[in-house]
């Protein structure tokens, strides 16, 4: 298993750790250049101070990066960014960007969205092995080499300790709580639970950033559509999502229009008998969706065969 060890701005890590029971946050990156492939989901990454305060201070699991505009993170995740506001957060990008302030630009940043986070207590602080001063944004460790499996051992020591305490109950990571309660055991990666925002943003990039019904690429008319809603029982996993324009968005959620098992759009004549309108919606009846590449991003047939049944209106 790798961990990363990530340089954290202070200001975002005292302002989350304020937060209790956030069960997702964005790290993010104010460059929006690199791609981060350092890490798999479910492996751990952990935040660090900048120096001096060479600790580790708390962390997550690693659950997607994608590079966005910042009106788009500030819309999936709010202050889970680590700011008040995303004036706030934009003030943070120009400062590290060392440029002025433009309120009209939608500046694009690094976004690690990592699910299940925790904060140590300063008493926890974690002093990081073999730290070098020229590390501007972080580096990865083996957990089955040293210094990684000391360094793991000691997060699973304080995690530990912090569950028996009854700390980090309700948003533990299931897979840390795991690993701390058989300590010192062969290190195991967790896909972690997704939060709304990592819902949000991963079923965007899963569908290439293009509604599955029209093909737009416009990104800020585009919404990760739950299939089964979050309140009738339905997760934020990524085959219980599509990609919609806003419009199908809320047709699809109103059950005027559907997508069935075989990935075939069905629009309901109650949008003719009801509006008396409708052209453009039925012009895509019978037609298929764009479907991700991947697997595991691809909607459910079982659950698409429940929108067709509980919310779809014949």
């Amino acid at each position: 298993m790798q961990i990363y060890v990530g340089i954290t701005d202070a200001d975002w890590f005292s302002y989350l750790r304020e937060r209790p029971e956030l069960d997702e946050v964005n790290f993010w990156q104010p460059s929006g250049t690199r791609q981060f492939k350092s890490l798999a989901p479910g492996e751990p990454f952990l935040f660090k101070l900048h120096s001096p305060d060479d600790y580790i201070v708390g962390g997550g699991l690693f659950g997607h990066h994608s590079l966005l505009p910042v009106s788009l993170a500030w819309a999936a995740f709010g202050d889970k960014n680590g700011a008040q506001t995303i004036e706030e957060m934009k003030a943070r990008i120009v400062r590290y960007r060392r440029v002025g302030l433009d309120s009209r630009e939608d500046y694009v940043v690094g976004c690690l969205l990592l699910e299940s986070p925790f904060f140590f207590e300063r008493e926890d602080w974690i002093p990081v092995p073999d730290w070098r001063p020229q590390i501007v944004q972080g580096r990865g460790y083996d957990s089955t080499m040293e210094p990684g499996k000391s360094l793991w051992e000691r997060v699973e020591s304080v995690l530990h300790a912090r569950i028996v305490q009854g700390d980090f109950v309700a948003a533990a990571p299931t897979g840390l709580q795991a690993a701390s309660v058989n300590r010192f055991g062969s290190p195991q990666i967790v896909l972690p639970r997704l939060g709304q925002g990592s819902f949000r943003i991963m079923v965007t990039d899963g569908y290439g950033r293009q509604c599955a019904v029209t093909g737009s690429h416009v990104l800020h008319v585009l919404e990760a559509a739950h299939i089964k809603p979050y309140s009738k029982g339905g997760m934020h996993e990524l085959n219980n999502g599509v990609l919609l324009r806003q419009d199908y968005h809320t047709l699809f959620d109103h059950g005027y229009t559907t997508v069935t098992r075989d990935y075939k759009i069905e629009v309901s004549r109650r949008i003719r008998e009801e509006f008396d309108n409708g052209k453009e919606y039925y012009a895509m009846h019978g037609k298929g969706i764009i479907v991700p590449d991947a697997v595991n991003v691809r909607p459910s047939p079982e659950i698409l065969g429940w929108h067709n049944e509980a919310i779809y209106l014949r």
